[in-house]
């Protein structure tokens, strides 16, 4: 018996960042959306705990117990008094190390996928509260759909999507790390007033409505300067992108995958066939969002 998993990738429609805290994190405003890029996380029993994967920079992915998917089985064996024994394969397609929670999207979808395979029962608040604990993107990826996320962005609320928003994602040459970027963002804001970070009201009600337009103005991701600090070279795919008819272009997240927003399915094409062609790139996906979250297949 086997329990396989499927999960979204995310974007950021808005990352408003706070000062660091005492214990290093940041609060956020975090309003994230799922895209229909996808891992699956496929659970089988096992005589320990065992991680493999395969997929796009299926090497660079962790196979021990750093991997986010380990812990999960680990952090709810532990809770059900039982070993974690499984085997945790990975079918990679979400970015590796690209801002679009791809380590948090297999947390989330090895955690449902035990769950299942053990029979365990946890209910959808204590699978959250695990979330929580293994990391600030992980919940949303079990959520999906759309959600506002405050503190370090693992206390969600479920936000409402009127409509589909076609997205183009350009991946770049090499990763960036979050923990990096988080740095590069102090390091730049030192000695100024940082404000304390709220949701943009201009943002949900473009989500509420389905309005590409409304939200292409209203984008905001204050990781961004930073970013573009660590991998200049961003800068020429957002331009290639804006160029190219994207309604709007920004960082995914803490980076190095470029979003670009565009007004349908045909300019999604269009963009993505020009950002191919312009060299500033290593390979180019459209999505649609908002996804579904965590979901047994």
């Amino acid at each position: 018996m086997s329990v396989t998993v499927r999960v979204p990738a995310k974007v950021n429609v808005q990352l408003a960042v706070g000062a660091a805290r005492p214990d290093g994190f940041h609060d956020l405003a975090n309003v994230f959306l799922a895209v229909s890029l996808y891992d699956e996380i496929t659970a089988t029993p096992a005589d320990g705990l065992r991680v493999t994967c395969e997929g796009p920079d299926a090497d660079q992915v962790p196979l021990d117990r750093t991997n986010l998917a380990a812990r999960a089985a680990e952090a709810l064996a532990a809770r059900y008094d039982r070993a974690p024994d499984v085997h945790l394969h990975i079918a990679k397609d979400i970015p590796v190390a690209g801002g679009m929670a791809g380590g948090s999207a297999d947390g989330a979808g090895a955690l449902l996928a035990c769950d299942a395979l053990w029979g365990t029962g946890a209910r959808r608040e204590e699978l959250l509260e695990i979330c929580a604990e293994l990391g600030s993107d992980v919940p949303f990826s079990l959520v999906g759909g759309a959600a506002l996320g405050t503190g370090r962005g693992e206390r969600l609320r479920e936000l409402e999507v009127g409509g589909d928003f076609h997205w183009v994602f350009a991946l770049a040459s090499r990763g960036l790390s979050t923990p990096a970027v988080f740095r590069e963002f102090d390091r730049l804001g030192e000695g100024l007033d940082i404000p304390e970070p709220v949701a943009d009201q201009a943002v949900l009600d473009a989500l509420a409505k389905g309005d590409a337009a409304a939200l292409a103005v209203a984008l905001s991701n204050d990781l961004q300067p930073a970013a573009l600090s660590l991998f200049p070279e961003l800068s020429d795919t957002l331009a290639a992108g804006r160029a190219a008819g994207a309604l709007a272009a920004l960082v995914s997240g803490s980076g190095p995958t470029t979003a670009f927003l565009a007004a349908d399915a045909r300019s999604a094409s269009d963009i993505a066939g020009v950002l191919r062609a312009s060299g500033t790139c290593r390979d180019v996906r459209t999505a649609l969002g908002a996804a579904a979250g965590a979901t047994v297949v």
